[in-house]
């Protein structure tokens, strides 16, 4: 089987590679290599190409400055997604597409179900939900979107690693407490992707790890494990507030915790617990 990733160079896309199945023959490539916004680039390379699978792997996820580019965000995406989904159907492949949970809006009390009303609060989701239609009116009920949420990795940038960082630099931090979802280890995201393709999935599916976190949460984890794997040489005061204190130009959802019991069921995979994954990512760290 010949599986082609786009955006190589992301979180996502690193631990694609790193956790390729054997039999599979991997073409990973950056945003350098292949700009999905160019249409006629993208059903170039896909036909040379000739893959079984294509995991769009490229976002743009810059959720506040989103708000102030939303045509980048819109391109990328967007008619991006639209792109892949066109020049993929026309080589006869699939196309898996990473979707978010800022589809939602944050007003449910128990995790979403991917068949619920979507209803983005910001740019960001809106495009990544526009991103969705557009494969989906490609492929229809061939389409396979996994929407997944709050994703880490050892590679790139992102919330564990920053939260290591100013830990390492001051003696207390403060820390959003009325958001609430789930964390994601990019490895375990890459795991269930290549479980979804071996079982050629179908439709629209949530994933996360289990169970369920705020940020302050999420902070005082990564806190307490990096203390404990030898990250972080000295304690930090982790303080709750409320996103009332911390206003950032994108409005963001106040619960987006993810069923995820569909792509479990189909996939016949359970998934580790977010302070299981987090532990492992943060071993991995401190063992370079």
């Amino acid at each position: 089987m010949k599986i082609l990733v786009t955006g190589s160079a992301g979180q996502v896309g690193w631990e694609l590679q790193r956790a390729k199945p054997e039999g599979v023959t991997l073409l990973a490539m950056s945003r350098a290599e292949l700009d999905i916004t160019d249409r006629a680039q993208v059903a170039a390379v896909i036909a040379e190409a000739r893959p079984d699978w294509v995991i769009n792997a490229s976002a743009y996820t810059a959720v506040d400055k989103a708000e102030s580019e939303p045509e980048l965000a819109a391109a990328i995406n967007a008619e991006g997604a639209g792109n892949l989904a066109e020049a993929a159907r026309e080589q006869g492949a699939r196309l898996v597409q990473i979707s978010t949970d800022f589809i939602f809006d944050g007003s449910h009390s128990t995790p979403y179900q991917s068949s619920d009303n979507t209803r983005p609060l910001g740019v960001y989701g809106a495009t990544k939900l526009a991103g969705e239609q557009q494969v989906q009116s490609v492929f229809g009920d061939d389409a396979l979107i996994i929407r997944t949420a709050w994703v880490y990795s050892a590679h790139g940038h992102n919330f564990v690693k920053t939260m290591l960082r100013l830990m390492a630099e001051r003696d207390t931090l403060s820390v959003v407490q009325d958001q609430v979802g789930t964390p994601t280890w990019a490895a375990e995201l890459a795991r269930v992707i290549y479980l979804a393709i071996a079982q050629s999935c179908r439709g629209v599916f949530n994933w996360t790890d289990a169970g369920v976190a705020s940020w302050y949460d999420f902070a005082v984890a990564i806190e307490q494990l990096g203390r404990e794997v030898g990250l972080l040489s000295r304690p930090t005061g982790i303080h709750p507030i409320p996103a009332s204190a911390y206003p950032t130009p994108a409005t963001r959802p106040a619960y987006s915790v993810l069923d995820k019991d569909s792509l479990r069921e189909a996939i016949n995979y359970t998934g580790l617990h977010w302070r299981v994954a987090l532990e492992q990512m943060l071993k991995e760290v401190q063992h370079g």
